[in-house]
């Protein structure tokens, strides 16, 4: 009988996340924060332990301090003693003198780490997803269906997949009989043409065929060494027993949530999702708790509550609050705000991210904003109001008129 111990996670965390960027100048893409308090790769985390998978190598790589220190402060809750790890792997050469050049060849060199361990199944998983899933009802259907690799997939729009998904074709038996990374004119569902099926990235192989299946894409020069480029593909052509298992949702609500905020615009749109009334992304179920590190802050604080013209107020509406800060006259509207924040006096934020430590000053107007860790914004200050003079100053502008102040950004006269 399969056991939640029979399973070894391989949680690949050291994407570049260029297209995140300035917010990961500094960082990788699964340490970004997210929601106010968590870390982008604490939704992957969390689902390994509300599954019961608490058996986890991080495959880290770029930029990784934060990560790395994230990890170590937030997540230190397994026992050794009861076979319980997260460990951290970084690039060790171990094999050749490479860096990892893809999904497949990360897994690929730190072999040595998981034989040890004699896993039944490795569950590979992405760092930089916000989602809840539980993984052990896939795990057991790979066992039952005595699957080759089991690849977690979703319905998302054509237009989605052609930009950024591996996209499958599978038969009546869910088996995948087709598989293409980011298709000019991706294969739509038969029932509904304006539909595809894409990966989430997720693959679960019983171990000896994940090894062999490595062995040989490692020996193929030609190869880009990524599952979704090359291993699942060349699984497919030589016959292995390759199926779908469609996201089941651990979200509950009537739309299935999945992002990849792999864009500065798309992480700007979550989080925003996050100070609805009714928000997308459900962060209070307590059945399906997402776990993270938070620093011994006091509770967020909020002064002044003057009245009439030329008064000052303290006040946040429809906005995220994290703890230690303090809204001392200020104005926020349908905004998060990281640890630590102080919003000054008459100053007026609307639809921004603050990260930790931000500090804006008096008669400050903020607009469709992010500003990263620790930057102070000196009184009178506009962001976003006119992005020419947003450009002009050094400010990062995204397609979608977002404006992003890199980490510890000095803003001058």
């Amino acid at each position: 009988m399969l056991k939640h111990s029979d399973i070894l996670v391989v949680l690949l965390a050291g994407g570049r996340g260029s297209r995140l960027e300035p917010l990961t100048r500094d960082r990788a893409k699964p340490a970004v924060p997210f929601g106010g308090i968590y870390r982008i790769i604490d939704f992957t985390l969390s689902n390994c332990v509300n599954s019961g998978l608490r058996r986890i190598f991080v495959l880290t790589q770029y930029k990784a301090q934060s990560l790395e220190r994230h990890i170590k402060l937030g997540w230190s809750l397994f026992s050794w003693e009861l076979g319980e790890f997260i460990d951290i792997l970084p690039p060790q050469q171990r094999i050749d003198e490479h860096w990892y050049k893809g999904t497949a060849d990360a897994v690929y060199q730190n072999i040595y780490s998981i034989e040890p361990l004699d896993p039944a199944y490795v569950l590979i998983l992405a760092g930089d997803h916000i989602y809840k899933m539980n993984y052990w009802p896939m795990i057991q259907m790979a066992h039952e269906w005595g699957a080759d690799a089991l690849v977690g997939c979703l319905p998302v729009p054509v237009e989605e997949a052609r930009r950024a998904f591996g996209v499958l074709q599978i038969d009546a038996n869910h088996r995948i009989i087709g598989f293409e990374e980011k298709p000019e004119h991706p294969q739509p569902l038969p029932d509904n043409p304006s539909t595809c099926l894409a990966s989430m990235g997720i693959y679960c192989f019983p171990t000896r065929v994940l090894f062999d299946e490595l062995f040989r894409d490692a020996g193929r020069p030609d190869s880009q060494h990524d599952f979704g480029r090359n291993v699942i593909p060349s699984m497919i052509e030589s016959g292995r027993r390759v199926y779908a298992y469609q996201f089941v949702d651990e979200n509950r609500k009537s739309a299935l949530y999945w992002r990849d905020v792999g864009t500065v615009d798309s992480y700007f749109a979550a989080n925003m999702d996050l100070v609805a009334v009714d928000p997308l992304l459900n962060l209070y179920d307590r059945d399906w708790p997402i776990r993270t590190y938070q620093p011994q802050y006091p509770p967020a604080k909020f002064v002044f509550a003057g009245e009439g013209p030329g008064a000052r107020r303290g006040e946040a509406i429809d906005s995220i609050v994290a703890q230690g800060c303090i809204i001392s006259g200020g104005h926020v509207y349908r905004s998060v705000l990281s640890p630590a924040v102080r919003v000054n006096s008459y100053a007026h934020v609307e639809e921004c991210i603050l990260f930790e430590g931000v500090n804006i000053g008096r008669h400050c107007v903020l607009r469709r904003a992010i500003i990263d860790k620790g930057v102070h914004v000196p009184p009178g200050t506009k962001i976003g109001i006119d992005h020419e003079e947003d450009r002009r100053r050094g400010f990062h502008v995204t397609p979608g008129g977002v404006v992003v102040l890199a980490k510890h950004h000095v803003i001058s006269g």
